[in-house]
């Protein structure tokens, strides 16, 4: 097991940021403090070894980073409705960045500050833990919060992530990550042949602008259904021609369980993920146009997925969904498993 750090490069701002790079196992993987990104993961084949992330080779690339590629998320992932929530019988506006509706923390999320950095080893893997503190009103949002995100490798091929927050106020929080995953290796393709399996028999009906309506549908059977494996690509154009919907996972919330499972042919690779979220959004990239990526690499749509495990789109103001509220007293937790093989 091994960990370095260096610098990645200076914000407008002077201070610098720096980017860490984890060895356990077969796998390899890097994470900058700029918007607590993953930059990088390495990971083997019987083809050789590849970068599998899609990202950028520079910290600009990272600060003008509009497709929030490989950043951590916050305080709230996905979209809340209208961009307001009303809690404890008050009312909070917040930052309209897609649309009329408020996307991905606001304006400035957190995938736009810089986090402090600082390793550790545990028996089994290395890690990096990234923390932030957010104010009292920031981008709408009430109370101070703390946040922290822990990524790690273990020697037995598996990265871990680990949110947590504390608030001093009540406060929606829904921290994830947004890592694009292209198993052929990032830069070769699309994703569209690559087989996926959710442990999910329904999922979170939107509208056209991809707010909740408050229903929750059966996926079998149609489009949507990921419960047996197949292309990510075989149905996409019965479902819209893409993906950006958020499934329920099976199984008790807050508790480690199976999420999705994803197999590509070419390089034999598969991935596990699990998961204590209620929830995964699965996006196939649809918004993807053209990026420039990491060595020369160009990002068109599709050219990588994203299952960002998380509590439920617009769950502020859906009180039917399972409850995303941190309080002084109810500390924000989860965690998130993604296992390799090759």
């Amino acid at each position: 097991m091994k960990i370095t750090r260096k610098t990645f490069g200076l914000l407008s701002t002077g201070e610098k940021v720096r980017i860490y790079t984890l060895k356990a196992g077969d796998l390899i993987l890097s994470v900058s403090e700029f918007g607590a990104a993953l930059t990088s993961l390495i990971v083997p084949s019987a083809g050789g070894r590849d970068d599998i992330l899609l990202g950028f080779s520079t910290l600009e690339g990272y600060t003008h980073n509009k497709s929030y590629i490989g950043a951590a998320i916050g305080r709230f992932g996905n979209r809340i409705g209208g961009a307001c929530f009303t809690l404890d019988g008050k009312s909070y506006g917040l930052y309209k960045n897609d649309g009329e509706h408020t996307l991905h923390g606001g304006r400035r999320g957190f995938d736009k500050l810089l986090w402090k950095g600082e390793v550790y080893e545990e028996k089994d893997g290395v890690f990096v833990r990234l923390e932030l503190e957010s104010p009292g009103g920031d981008e709408g949002f009430p109370g101070r919060l703390r946040a922290s995100v822990s990524y790690g490798l273990t020697k037995s091929n598996e990265l871990i992530a680990d949110y947590a927050a504390k608030v001093d106020a009540p406060c929606p929080v829904n921290l994830t990550s947004h890592a694009y995953f292209n198993l052929a290796g990032e830069g070769r393709g699309d994703i569209l042949s690559h087989e996926l399996v959710l442990h999910a028999a329904s999922y979170v009906k939107v509208s056209e602008d991809l707010i909740p309506t408050g229903e929750i549908v059966p996926a079998g059977g149609g489009p949507f259904d990921f419960t047996s494996r197949k292309s990510i690509g075989r149905d996409m154009a019965a479902a819209g021609g893409g993906y950006d919907h958020c499934y329920v996972i099976n199984g008790e919330p807050g508790t480690l369980r199976p999420c999705a499972e994803v197999f590509e042919s070419l390089s034999g690779r598969s991935m596990k993920v699990l998961t204590t979220q209620p929830g995964v959004q699965f996006y196939s990239g649809n918004f993807l146009d053209g990026v420039p990526g990491k060595a020369g690499s160009v990002y068109g749509k599709h050219s990588g997925f994203c299952l960002e495990t998380q509590h439920f789109p617009d769950s502020p103001n859906r009180p039917e969904f399972p409850s995303c509220i941190a309080e002084p007293n109810k500390d924000y937790h989860e965690r998130s498993l993604f296992s390799f093989d090759w």
